[in-house]
């Protein structure tokens, strides 16, 4: 599986040539991986498995927490305190130095469905995705009902407030921020669409609008510094990083031999995407880096 050019732009962005390495491999599902520069290592979640794993060029695959709470999406805020949504417990949580803090479980009194990815401002903003599949899909987490009767997109002010952006949505999924942190994109994986929102310089967001839709299997997805949007591909033999442009159109594909569900900048200059598809952990290495985010130092 290599690139699938389809705009000349993407060469801009990668080598034509370039091939998926994969690093590591015989996890169950792995998912939310997140660089630190200082350990130059990826965190990253064996899903299925309750694992929270990390991988090294030095050390190479190591576990680091079993079990994880179903821990999904893991991002750090400019502190370098970890957080990450946990399917089992319905919470967002900031772990540092050894203590774990919880940022988000209840709205309006009702126990959340399953945090599944999240993204900070630099700003200081906390937003994350709240869909049902640690609800209702037994691998993911723990089965049981809904308190809330929707699945939605929040919030958490740097005060400590946890407001509702959105509720219109079937399962909201991956969500990042555009390089000035003045567009939020979300996509809602079961209605095959990338929703994009405006965002003031407060953190506050504002209208909503569609960028792309009708194409299956969106997931984890990331900007680089130029402003191109990757998102995980369709489900099938033809699958990878579907590569798309600020105005949504599609530039193209990074190819993988299994289907990615969440990837992240890496490596020295952050031109590095780790890719979390399905049984392996796989790396692309591009000619730009990822849209700055505030761990990156």
């Amino acid at each position: 599986m290599t690139v699938e050019l389809l705009d000349q732009r993407l060469a801009a962005l990668i080598d034509g040539a370039a091939e998926p390495v994969r690093l590591a491999t015989g996890f169950a599902f792995v998912e939310g991986p997140v660089w630190n520069a200082s350990e130059a290592c990826l965190y990253f979640s064996d899903l299925k498995g309750d694992i929270r794993r990390r991988w090294s060029e030095r050390d190479g695959d190591t576990i680091v927490r079993q079990p994880n709470n179903h821990g999904n999406g893991m991002t750090y805020d400019a502190d370098m305190s970890l957080l990450v949504c946990e399917h089992t417990t319905s919470r967002v949580v900031r772990e540092r130095g050894g203590s774990t803090e919880v940022v988000a479980s209840h709205y309006q009194g009702k126990e959340l469905n399953s945090p599944n990815d999240i993204v900070v401002s630099r700003s200081g903003s906390i937003y994350f995705t709240d869909p049902a599949f640690g609800r209702i899909l037994p691998d993911l987490g723990v089965q049981r009902d809904q308190e809330l009767d929707f699945q939605g997109v929040y919030r958490v002010t740097p005060g400590g407030e946890l407001e509702l952006l959105d509720d219109d949505y079937e399962q909201p999924n991956g969500l990042c921020f555009a390089p000035g942190e003045d567009v939020l994109y979300v996509n809602d994986c079961r209605r095959h669409r990338i929703l994009q929102y405006e965002v003031s310089p407060d953190g506050a967001v504002g209208a909503r609008s569609v960028l792309v839709e009708g194409i299956q299997g969106f997931d984890g997805m990331k900007c680089d510094e130029a402003g191109n949007i990757y998102i995980t591909g369709p489900p099938g033999t033809d699958t990878g990083v579907l590569v798309f442009d600020a105005a949504g159109v599609q530039l193209g594909m990074l190819g993988l031999p299994e289907k990615p569900a969440n990837f992240n900048w890496g490596g020295p200059g952050w031109s590095d995407l780790y890719i979390c598809a399905r049984t392996s952990i796989y790396r692309y290495s591009l000619k730009v880096a990822g849209a700055h985010c505030s761990y990156m130092g």
